[in-house]
Parts: structure tokens; C-alpha cells; sequence
């Protein structure tokens, strides 16, 4: 099973993964959920519980990659277990941005600001 929660701060969205991206239908239900941030300037993918990774999921990382650069949108992933960054690390695809605690820590802190300022 493969679940997703968003939670937004400002123009920012957090889209937090768990359980298994292994089949087609886990992959489209992350590209939908991240396609739907169209007005975030940045999504964050976390995959700390995700707990398997397949090549539909690292496929669509890849496409999302490429969607969010094309609509000028920055797409990190957060966290990624130690089973995901092992795929990740022996994938054939372009490497992935994947964000430290301390830049997210960063970004949300910017998202949050810029949004009590709009206030």
C-alpha cells in the first residue's frame, strides 16, 4: 500500500510518501499529487517511509524532475530511506535533488515567513 499526505506552508508544499512505490499505481498517484502543487514554488518529496522503490517509481521521480524545472518549480526529496538512497544511488537516471535537514529546515522557515508576511 502507498499513501500520500500534503501539508502546504506558503508556497511551499510538503508531500510526504509511505509505504511502497513499486507499481504503476503509486507512481501516478505521486505524479498526481505532486501535478497538483502547480502554485508551490517548491515541493518537497519526503520518502523517509518509504519502504521500497522500484524502477515505475524511480521513472517518475525522473519525469517529475523534468516537470518541475519546466513550470520553474523546485522538487527535492526529503529523508529517503536507507533502501530508497541505495536504488537511488544505482539508478540510471540523472541524479536526484535531494535536500539535507538543514535546507529544508531552511525553506520551510522561508515558506513560513513569506506567508505571515502576505497576512
Amino acid at each position: 500500500m502507498f499513501s500520500i499526505h500534503i501539508e502546504s506552508v506558503g508556497d511551499m508544499a510538503v508531500v510526504q510518501c509511505e509505504g511502497r512505490l513499486v507499481q504503476s499505481e503509486a507512481a501516478f498517484r505521486l505524479r498526481d499529487a505532486i501535478l497538483s502543487q502547480r502554485n508551490s514554488r517548491v515541493v518537497v518529496v519526503d520518502l523517509s517511509e518509504v519502504r521500497a522503490i522500484e524502477g515505475g517509481g524511480l521513472g517518475m521521480l525522473a519525469y517529475l524532475q523534468r516537470w518541475a524545472h519546466d513550470h520553474n518549480i523546485k522538487l527535492k526529496l526529503f529523508n529517503p530511506s536507507g533502501m530508497v538512497q541505495d536504488r537511488l544511488d544505482h539508478s540510471w537516471m540523472p541524479s536526484l535533488d535531494v535536500a539535507t535537514t538543514d535546507e529544508v529546515i531552511a525553506l520551510l522557515d522561508r515558506a513560513d515567513g513569506a506567508a505571515t508576511a502576505r497576512s
